[in-house]
């Protein structure tokens, strides 16, 4: 099994998730034979642990499939369960690629106030800018003062050029100056913070489609990404901020973020089956490389505590 440190943050990252799974299994395998009472409780045991009804479903069904005559014991759950989850992560691990012709490539980050939003746009840019990209930020976000401070700091920390405004600003004009700048200059990509409140949908609907349509009329393919930011910590409530957001947003693709000891990282299983969209990338600690695609097999091991 891996020993990088990449890897070391994972197994932080999903161990509530892992030893719950863990702690809800155990005990289970004391039969010869897997008969009806014992499937349910290791179906039960999976949701307990996050991963959702429709996989603890496909792991029972798996298990159930002639095996009624044979033992198993809890490696072989592991194991099984590692391969479904990876079988949900593989089609949806997909970073985000820079593919916008002509650029920039425009990207709008959504997601609930205290999500880590700000943060993963730091994250997203440093992980551009590794790739030798031209990375511009847009303070679209004039709800909150703090959030355009916040992103200032890590644009001058980043090196990278912002355009903002005053709070209470005209979000769309600032969005639609950074567009400007950024073709001026050849700037690759455009990173955009958006307001993040949901108190108030029909608010927040309005100002996102005046962002679209001030896009649309400087580039039709714009923005080429609308992206997510989930807290794993909050568990099955992301799946539900998931369906407000494509809702009103158009949401193209997720960042999970803030996986670490706490997290309900099963969450992310469940998201990947629930709604299928692309994970581009995944949170497990609070420095600026901590934010990084995924591969599906390393984080099915992890969470399913196997060792396949």
């Amino acid at each position: 099994m891996s020993d990088t440190p990449w890897h070391k943050k994972l197994l932080g990252g999903f161990k509530r998730t892992s030893d719950k799974l863990g702690e809800n299994l155990t005990g289970l395998f004391t039969k010869s034979a897997l008969d009806d009472q014992t499937l349910d409780e290791i179906e039960e045991a999976l949701i307990m642990s996050d991963l959702g009804p429709a996989m603890a479903a496909r792991v029972r069904a798996k298990l159930a499939d002639g095996r009624f005559d044979k033992g198993i014991d809890e490696a072989g759950v592991r194991a099984l369960v590692a391969e479904e989850i990876e079988q949900v992560l593989a089609p949806v691990a997909k970073p985000l690629e820079v593919e916008a012709f002509p650029r920039p490539q425009v990207i709008l980050v959504i997601g609930v106030n205290g999500s880590g939003k700000t943060t993963t746009i730091a994250k997203l840019a440093h992980l551009f800018i590794e790739q030798d990209y031209g990375v511009m930020l847009a303070a679209g976000d004039t709800f909150r003062a703090a959030a355009i401070g916040q992103l200032k700091v890590w644009a001058e920390r980043l090196g990278v050029p912002i355009v903002s405004g005053a709070e209470g600003g005209d979000s769309a004009g600032i969005v639609f100056e950074a567009v400007k700048q950024a073709t001026e200059t050849g700037i690759d990509v455009l990173i955009v913070d958006t307001a993040g409140r949901l108190q108030n949908k029909r608010e927040l609907m309005d100002e996102l489609a005046k962002i679209r349509r001030v896009l649309g009329r400087l580039n039709p393919a714009s923005p080429h990404d609308v992206v997510l930011v989930l807290d794993a910590t909050t568990g099955q409530n992301a799946l539900s901020q998931i369906e407000v957001f494509k809702e009103v947003a158009g949401v193209t693709g997720l960042v999970m973020t803030k996986l670490d000891g706490t997290a309900r990282g099963g969450v992310l299983v469940a998201a990947a089956e629930k709604f299928g969209l692309p994970i581009h990338a995944i949170g497990v600690g609070e420095t600026i490389e901590d934010l990084r695609p995924f591969d599906a097999k390393e984080v099915a091991d992890v969470i399913a505590g196997s060792n396949r």
